[in-house]
């Protein structure tokens, strides 16, 4: 037997590895074909047995087997999507990777192997001749091969990000902490929103001298509801004397209802008697302003053709649609945003003050992160696939006051403000960190890597410590100081719809599949696991002592904020809403999937 020489034993090994990689790269091209043409096909998040059985639902509400089956596939469908969107990225690297290690192999065999000396040609069948242009159409076709299986990872990835899933305080002299929140009471003008609230002339600090600005206190904050969760966005409502007792179907303790032109799953906002909220179809996008007391419909304002808007609106489902975002208010201008990009700030008689386009959202659902005001800044998180930054916008003119670019991927949650005990801080998540910003300057002040996917419920913040979740995820709970870190995490019960809430020293997880759980806000202890058989999507919010968690069916689960369960009562809105509830003093406010209602006493 003939021994071979170690360069003859190299170059076996390089053209078994090079064959190897050309046989891989080709079942990779295989799967991406199929991979793409099932998705031309199917829609995961769409599911028609899906939809059937929730017509089913509607038929039969009392069937808890259907409601488990529900819910089983509803998670089926959602590790299909972020499974097809895994199996895209990967195949399109490995595909790469693989190409390059054939080549790699095939040029060390060229290198190392003895050249054979030229033949004369014997005629046009001449075998060397014959066997290189065999050998150059392989090469050809190779290219022409993985070129299209690349293309189609592109075309799949547009694909992907164009398919819906379902679906958002400062230190100074510290004399004691808030009741509500149990965060520090703050006496300095200067570092706090108190009555006599200032805005720091450029970034001096001026000890006792303050300039009072065009901006509300926080006194003005807290007796309104300015924002989506409230003042902040942290789900803490103000208000008292709140209802716990109504039934939409008898009329009992409805003040009134209120049919709302255009479809929008954003939530309601109050300013003093008066309720603002949005709704789009596919060519009209609208804001309107309703009467506290009475629900009529003071004006209705039509953004459909704002100058720079874009041709085409982004792709979103039933359950998204193209009005998600909830406004904000700064007590004298209404801001609003659409799915589209499209961002306006009207006056309180609906008359149009600026308008621009943040461009085409490149996301799956549209723009559906809701808006915050910090002073007279308009404040938008506006993350992509493609790119992530936060945008402060000066209220009175739409003239962009900062931005700071983020490393982060696409996300849906919202903005929360939290008076943190030292600072007014900026609070955001998105794969992979929790980022703290200062909101005057959009300076990054700390991030904390400790969640992924791609983010749909907001931070919230209570007594020293920040609480982000996410499905596929955790949940994770930040102890602030001069370095914040983990202080402890859980897996079992998370959210990819709604925030959490906390309040003191607990902190109240709500599933959107439907279950509550209460933790010790310190330690991450469970205190009590509660089951809505009922998926959630609206945000939990507490007021007076009470957590008010609103289902897909209308039902509003009043419990007790407190480390032992007792639920307080379960009245029912007699229609559907994903929405998150709306607090003014004795009532509340809750979009549903028609109708806006006020509830009261």
């Amino acid at each position: 037997m003939k021994k071979l020489l170690p360069d003859e034993i190299l170059v076996k090994f390089l053209r078994l590895l090079a064959m190897i990689s050309g046989i891989f790269s080709l079942l990779i091209c295989i799967l991406i074909f199929i991979n793409f043409f099932q998705l031309k096909r199917t829609d995961p998040l769409n599911s028609p047995a899906l939809t059937l059985l929730q017509e089913r639902l509607i038929q039969n509400p009392g069937d808890i087997a259907l409601k488990q089956d529900i819910r089983q596939l509803d998670l089926m469908a959602r590790k299909v999507f972020f499974t097809s969107q895994w199996q895209i990225r990967a195949g399109g690297y490995l595909l790469v990777a693989c190409i390059l290690v054939m080549i790699i192999c095939l040029k060390t065999i060229e290198l190392i192997t003895p050249k054979i000396p030229s033949i004369a040609a014997t005629g046009p069948e001449e075998p060397w001749n014959l066997r290189k242009i065999q050998r150059r159409w392989i090469i050809i076709a190779g290219i022409l091969l993985v070129t299209f299986s690349l293309t189609l990872v592109w075309f799949t990835h547009r694909m992907l990000t164009g398919i819906p899933a379902e679906a958002g305080h400062l230190k100074a002299n510290v004399s004691g902490r808030d009741s509500i929140t149990g965060n520090p009471v703050l006496q300095s003008p200067v570092a706090s929103l108190t009555s006599d609230t200032v805005r720091l002339l450029g970034n001096a600090v001026k000890s006792n001298q303050a300039v009072a600005e065009d901006f509300p206190t926080q006194q003005e904050i807290r007796s309104n509801f300015p924002s989506f969760r409230g003042p902040g966005g942290n789900g803490i409502a103000f208000q008292k004397n709140i209802p716990v007792l109504w039934d939409g179907a008898s009329g009992k303790n409805i003040g009134w209802k209120t049919e709302i032109p255009l479809p929008g799953y954003n939530s309601p906002i109050i300013w003093k008697d008066k309720i603002f909220l949005s709704g789009a179809k596919e060519n009209k996008r609208e804001v309107y302003c309703l009467g506290a007391s009475d629900g009529k419909i003071l004006w209705t304002t039509d953004l459909s053709k704002i100058p720079g808007s874009p041709g085409q609106n982004p792709k979103v489902n039933a359950e998204t649609g193209l009005a998600a975002p909830t406004l904000t208010t700064d007590g004298q201008r209404i801001y609003t945003i659409f799915a589209n990009g499209d961002l306006a700030a009207l006056d309180f008689e609906g008359k149009i003050i600026w308008t621009k386009s943040l461009g085409l959202p490149k996301n799956h659902y549209g723009h559906s992160s809701s808006l915050i005001m910090y002073h007279d800044m308009l404040i938008i998180q506006y993350d992509q696939t493609v790119s992530g930054k936060v945008i402060a916008f000066a209220g009175k003119t739409g003239e962009k006051v900062w931005e700071t670019a983020r490393n982060v991927k696409v996300s849906w949650a919202s903005p929360v403000l939290a008076n943190t005990g030292s600072r007014m801080e900026l609070l955001l998540a998105a794969e992979p960190d929790v980022t703290s910003y200062d909101p005057a300057t959009g300076k990054e002040l700390w991030k904390l890597d400790c969640i992924s996917g791609e983010v749909g419920p907001s931070v919230t913040y209570a007594n020293g410590m920040v609480f982000s979740i996410n499905e596929y995820s955790k949940l994770a709970a930040i102890r602030l100081g001069e370095t914040p870190s983990l202080a402890w995490e859980d897996n079992e019960y998370l959210s990819d719809v709604p925030s959490p809430v906390a309040i003191n020293d607990i902190v109240i997880v709500v599933t959107s599949y439907g279950v509550v759980v209460c933790y010790d806000a310190a330690t991450g202890k469970k205190y009590w696991v509660k089951e809505l058989e009922k998926s959630v999507y609206s945000s939990p919010m507490i007021a007076e002592g009470k957590i008010y968690i609103l289902d897909k069916q209308g039902m509003m689960h009043i419990l007790r904020a407190d480390k032992i369960l007792a639920v307080i009562g379960e009245p029912s809105l007699g229609e559907g809403s994903v929405c998150t509830p709306a607090f003014g003093e004795g009532r509340i406010y809750i979009r549903g999937n028609k109708h806006l209602f006020c509830i009261t006493k």
